[in-house]
């Protein structure tokens, strides 16, 4: 008898919208190398969450594929470029391509009324 693991990840489609939207940021270009499109963003506790596309860091894994849902680390700084929010996190640069219904554009705006209260999650929790 053989063992098995039925695996399944959390992820979507992305919608025609979704792709527009990130065919146009693409389209851009940014100051900075980007590292993935989110789709669907919100942020809470301190970090990003949403759907990705086109991460630099796809392994053979599955890890970051298109599609799936991703928690970025914790959010350093969030700023406008262009037509565009770009999410910047410790290691990464994240163009947030569409905002989550409902609450995205919501928990941005909290975000960045309240950065500066926020303090960044320790390396080493004692």
């Amino acid at each position: 008898m053989l063992n098995t693991v039925d695996v399944n990840f959390h992820g979507k489609r992305h919608t025609n919208f979704d792709l527009v939207r990130i065919m146009r940021a693409q389209e851009q270009g940014f100051d900075e190398p980007v590292t993935a499109y989110l789709c669907g963003v919100s942020i809470r506790s301190c970090a990003g969450i949403g759907v990705v596309f086109g991460h630099t860091r796809k392994d053979q894994y599955g890890r970051f594929e298109d599609g799936y849902l991703i928690r970025t680390s914790d959010v350093l700084k969030v700023e406008r470029e262009g037509r565009f929010w770009v999410m910047t996190t410790e290691h990464s640069r994240y163009v947030l391509a569409t905002f989550q219904r409902g609450n995205g554009r919501a928990s941005l705006r909290s975000y960045l009324r309240l950065r500066a209260g926020l303090h960044i999650t320790p390396r080493v929790l004692q």
